[in-house]
């Protein structure tokens, strides 16, 4: 059912998607940080994609682990030594810097979760298809190459296992061996149709000219009014950021965090702007049960009926 912030304009999604992303690489706060995850996290189970973020969750967790590690291993800035490893002074501004940098990388990862599934391509492309058709295509092909790249590695260690390539098995010099026969497979499988797909685009006459854009989503009234909310409650955190409120520091010295009234009022709107989507799936979850059961009925009038996304096709 694609209802709830899913059907919302596809300017809505991108106004929240951009402003998260934005607001994660700037606030460099633990607290920040934790509450845009757990917001993601909340939308994702509203969105019923729980089982897709438990798949790709250990790879993330292995990504921004990794970080977390090698960090203190290299960069030994900091006046507060822990210990000495290989003669190298491991620095507790390090693995705390290291650490910030892990959860900033599991933000961005569970955000382009939520990202892919709610603006798919076609909305992509009614936002940026008309003014820069060719970066456009471009820009979706690149975000697309990742999922397939998961996909079509899988598809083909299923079929390399019949002839005994597995890169789970055997010594390590066959894993190595086995895995970049299955890189080398998924490269030329991919160039090659990378290939046949602009060889078709060029036939068809792809980018000669301006394309006409028909387009099938209005901005209705709520469209407005969750758009004007979400600018208000971004430029709170996004004020209190250039007056230098909401940021933890690491390097050189770690310092204290603090919290003062600064970072409470910019805290409340980071919280109103990362909870908007929650409230919107929240709602539609509730009128959706709610006119399913009988024997409940709720005290909503019959024609005020869950926000679908054929509400904006014209």
């Amino acid at each position: 059912m694609n209802s709830g912030f899913r059907s919302m304009h596809p300017s809505v999604a991108l106004l929240y998607y951009a402003g998260l992303l934005l607001l994660a690489a700037l606030l460099f706060h633990p607290l920040f940080l934790v509450t845009e995850i757990a917001g993601l996290l909340g939308l994702l189970l509203l969105q019923g994609q729980g089982r897709k973020l438990l798949r790709g969750l250990p790879f993330y967790l292995l990504m921004a682990g990794s970080v977390a590690v090698i960090n203190p291993l290299f960069s030994h800035r900091g006046s507060h030594i822990l210990f000495y490893f290989m003669d190298q002074p491991i620095t507790l501004e390090a693995v705390f810097y290291g650490l910030m940098m892990m959860t900033v990388l599991l933000t961005i990862f569970i955000l382009f979760i939520s990202y892919n599934y709610t603006v798919t391509a076609d909305k992509f492309m009614y936002l940026f298809a008309g003014a820069a058709p060719k970066t456009a295509l471009l820009t979706l092909m690149t975000i697309r190459f990742v999922p397939l790249f998961q996909r079509r590695l899988r598809q083909i260690s299923l079929i390399q296992q019949i002839r005994g390539i597995d890169v789970s098995k055997g010594k390590l010099r066959k894993r190595m061996r086995d895995g970049m026969t299955l890189l080398k497979v998924l490269l030329t499988w991919s160039l090659e149709e990378a290939l046949q797909t602009a060889d078709s685009m060029k036939a068809r006459g792809y980018g000669i000219c301006k394309r006409s854009v028909y387009g099938i989503y209005r901005l209705d009234r709520q469209d407005k009014t969750v758009l004007a909310l979400l600018s208000l409650s971004g430029i709170i955190p996004l004020f209190g950021w250039l007056q230098g409120y909401g940021i933890f520091e690491i390097y050189p010295r770690m310092k204290p965090m603090a919290w003062g009234s600064g970072e409470a009022v910019m805290y409340a709107g980071f919280c109103l702007f990362v909870g908007i989507p929650l409230w919107l799936e929240g709602k539609e979850k509730w009128l959706w049960r709610s006119s399913r059961r009988k024997d409940f009925p709720s005290g909503i009038p019959m024609q005020r009926e869950t926000r679908s996304m054929s509400s904006h096709l014209r």
